[in-house]
């Protein structure tokens, strides 16, 4: 009888051991599964440079921005930034920071090629309008939505005195974080 309850303690044991194996090989086999998915997600769905060089046709369905009309009738491209923009703003209690991503819409081919020539111009006069701003305006949807009419308005002004056109119909955030 009782090399039955020390045969039965070391079943339990031998058991426990191998649940524990069990446990550890599939925590290990989920893991793997896991990074290899967000390898997959980011590759397919990152944003690479390469692919912002190359300009999108979007369908009819853009809505016009409600303060001016189209500077051109034409396809809507649009133009990336090649670099996120970051600064630091002031909030309640402390300083924020603050990354944007911009692209331009643009309509026609010449229009594109005007906004691509002058990128730096227009990333000096995005980040001037994007670094005078403050960390409770960008916290609401409005604020945000002021910020991107400032940002249009300021980017055409400074086309239009280099250029002589309107060029950009909509300035558009793809990303905006605050910290």
């Amino acid at each position: 009888m009782a090399e039955d309850k020390n045969d039965n303690e070391e079943e339990q044991t031998e058991e426990k051991a191998g649940g524990k194996k069990k446990k550890l090989i599939l925590s290990g086999i989920i893991g793997i599964v896991l990074i290899v998915t967000v390898v997959l997600v980011l590759w397919l769905f990152g944003g690479s440079s390469s692919s912002s060089d190359e300009p999108a046709t979007s369908g009819s369905g853009s809505p016009a921005p409600s303060s001016s009309s189209r500077p051109e009738v034409g396809n809507a491209l649009y133009v990336g930034m090649p670099r996120a923009f970051v600064f630091i703003v002031p909030g309640d209690s402390r300083e924020r920071t603050v990354q944007i991503k911009a692209q331009l819409m643009v309509r026609g081919e010449e229009n594109e090629e005007l906004a691509k020539k002058h990128i730096p111009l227009i990333e000096g006069t995005l980040h001037e309008v994007f670094s005078s701003s403050t960390a409770d305006r960008l916290k609401t949807a409005e604020g945000k939505g002021q910020l991107r009419e400032l940002a249009l308005t300021e980017v055409r002004s400074a086309l239009e005195e280099v250029t002589g056109k309107s060029v950009v119909e909509q300035v558009l955030f793809t990303s905006l974080v605050m910290q």
